[in-house]
């Protein structure tokens, strides 16, 4: 049975590995949405070839081009960020693939959970910003929602066949990103260039800036505890430079588990996709002649402050991790744009933690206004 895909974020780093991966198994997905934010041209490229039913391109004035290239095609164009929510109540979509960059991925994919459909989760933001009211949504719509996240895609594919058994812990495993093992007084002069230079893995811009920071690994913490249902004590952060190992658990006999292979986006992106068939691939294959070592240490949370800062919004829950999630997002914006120097992205982030208000026990209302209120004292500290 074809798998009706819908592709949020399809001109991005994750969008465009999924594209080619359902290129090469076109017998079992076809495209129904795609979306984009800004880059036109590559939406009417994508488009002009898979013929999806209908696209999105939020940023409205470019709305005219897009329509005026796929109008001929019979390929229905909207536009704007309320388009992107309401496609999500398509009937002919099977799956969603969320792949927006940040807070951008919230409200559609409540959207698409509120309409049943399946989940493929490559925007760890949205459970960072509302975990809660997440995964709280989709045990009610009994939605599933498949991590594409290659940490979380590990911990799934562990999981897998163990669901009666209780997870002990979950260790992630972190590359380190570009600056492991440097000091911060070696990290107040690092560039743009630097930062973005990641040693084993190709990202979009803002990923990889929160992995040189760690900020990606708390993230990853939070998206963790809900989507497995565990405490922050049951997670456990582990530095492993050449990551192979993409993440384990640990279960109550003492067994460990792990999910090995070469660091390629397209293989968590494939299983959630085909779960729960493990679809055949000519991608390298790991081979371990050619790791000498695989190996481990504790991460470094006072020069990467942002790790510790996620296990601290995460422990006292509310609005607080929104709050770190966007002041992080205009922090490394304001890096990307030279305006801030490396470490002041976690200064901006703890300064933001002081100044908005603490809210225990959110709506989704508060979520929005404290994601605003948040993006404006950044703006305004940087």
């Amino acid at each position: 049975m074809v798998r009706r895909i819908a592709i949020l974020g399809s001109t991005g780093s994750i969008g465009t590995q999924a594209l080619e991966v359902i290129d090469k198994h076109s017998d079992q997905f076809e495209i129904e949405v795609l979306t984009a934010h800004n880059n036109a041209e590559l939406l009417i490229e994508q488009s002009i070839k898979h013929k999806p039913n209908c696209v999105v391109i939020v940023n409205e004035d470019r709305y005219r081009q897009v329509f005026d290239a796929l109008d001929p095609l019979n390929i229905k164009v909207y536009s704007g960020e309320k388009s992107l929510a309401s496609v999500m109540e398509m009937d002919s979509i099977d799956i969603v693939l969320t792949a927006l960059v940040g807070y951008s991925g919230l409200l559609p994919t409540l959207k698409a959970i509120e309409t049943g459909k399946t989940i493929a989760l490559a925007n760890k933001e949205t459970l960072v910003v509302a975990g809660e009211l997440i995964t709280k949504l989709a045990q009610e719509k009994g939605v599933n929602i498949l991590p594409v996240d290659s940490e979380h895609s590990a911990i799934f594919q562990c999981i897998v066949g163990e669901f009666q058994n209780p997870i002990e812990k979950i260790v992630l495993t972190a590359s380190g990103g570009p600056f492991r093992g440097r000091t911060k007084e070696q990290l107040l002069d690092v560039t743009k260039a630097q930062a973005l230079n990641h040693p084993n893995w190709d990202m979009g811009a803002k990923i990889t800036i929160d992995s040189a920071t760690m900020m990606n690994k708390g993230l990853e913490v939070i998206e963790a505890k809900w989507l497995f249902g565990v405490s922050l004590d049951q997670i456990e952060v582990i530095v492993h430079p050449q990551s192979i190992i993409h993440s384990m658990v640990q279960f109550e006999d003492g067994s460990l588990k792990a999910q090995l292979g070469l660091p390629d986006m397209r293989l968590p992106i494939q299983f959630a996709l085909g779960y729960p068939d493990r679809l055949k691939t000519d991608y390298p294959r790991f081979d371990f002649s050619d790791y000498a070592q695989l190996t481990f240490e504790k991460p470094d949370v006072e020069t990467f402050r942002n790790l510790g800062l996620a296990f601290e919004v995460a422990t006292n829950g509310g609005n607080q991790p929104c709050i770190l999630n966007a002041a992080n997002e205009i922090a490394v914006q304001g890096f990307l744009e030279e305006k801030i120097g490396f470490l002041e992205i976690s200064d901006v982030i703890e300064n933001c933690l002081k100044r908005v208000s603490y809210i225990r026990t959110p709506v989704l209302e508060d979520f929005v206004e404290s994601d605003k209120e948040t993006r404006a004292v950044a703006l305004e500290l940087i």
